[in-house]
């Protein structure tokens, strides 16, 4: 089955496709040829992730899933959230984003965090959404050099290493964006042919 994923983050493809496996061709927004900048408008990131998913839908014609994924620090009243990708700026450096959130925690006793991602699956048979998160703490330093955005800081409940200091497989089988994926497989599996 063919399927769009609506990104071009080449991490984000990989760990994506090692869930799906091959009998679904995963293509990226390059694939389907699309080249503009897909809407990121909404307060939540059920909202984003919906707004993305529809327009690939309503403009190439593919069934679609869109995520959006926030990572949210309790004493900071939920920030980064859906603003994670810009935490600094426009500009989306994962560097600055780190750092801006370390500098905010510099004096927080309460380093709890929790990632979450919302997918949203659009095809004829209508658009449903799927949750996944996943619970821990930021540390002081960016620990690996796996992963992306704000891995090398997240260490997960239960755990010593970072996103980042985890192999792939490892990650994918506790993080929030295989949590969610993991319901949207479930979900693919038994409503398509």
């Amino acid at each position: 089955m063919r399927i769009c994923f609506a990104t071009n983050n080449k991490k984000k493809l990989e760990e994506i496709k090692s869930w799906l496996g091959p009998e679904w061709e995963v293509l990226s927004l390059e694939a389907i040829g699309c080249q503009e900048e897909l809407p990121e408008t909404g307060e939540t990131l059920e909202a984003n992730s919906a707004q993305k998913a529809v327009y690939v839908w309503e403009h190439y014609g593919i069934p679609c899933f869109a995520d959006d994924t926030g990572l949210e620090v309790e004493a900071l009243g939920g920030e980064p959230g859906v603003y994670s990708a810009r935490y600094a700026g426009d500009h989306r450096s994962n560097e600055d984003n780190m750092q801006l959130l370390l500098q905010k925690l510099q004096w927080q006793q309460n380093r709890a965090a929790r990632f979450r991602t919302v997918l949203t699956y659009i095809s004829e048979k209508g658009q449903h959404q799927f949750e996944g998160e996943v619970r821990g703490t930021i540390i002081e330093k960016a620990r690996g050099e796996r992963g992306f955005g704000y891995d090398p800081l997240f260490v997960p409940d239960g755990h010593n290493r970072t996103f980042a200091e985890m192999p792939l497989e490892e990650k994918n089988t506790m993080s929030h964006r295989a949590r969610a994926m993991k319901k949207l497989v479930d979900f693919l599996k038994q409503n398509t042919n």
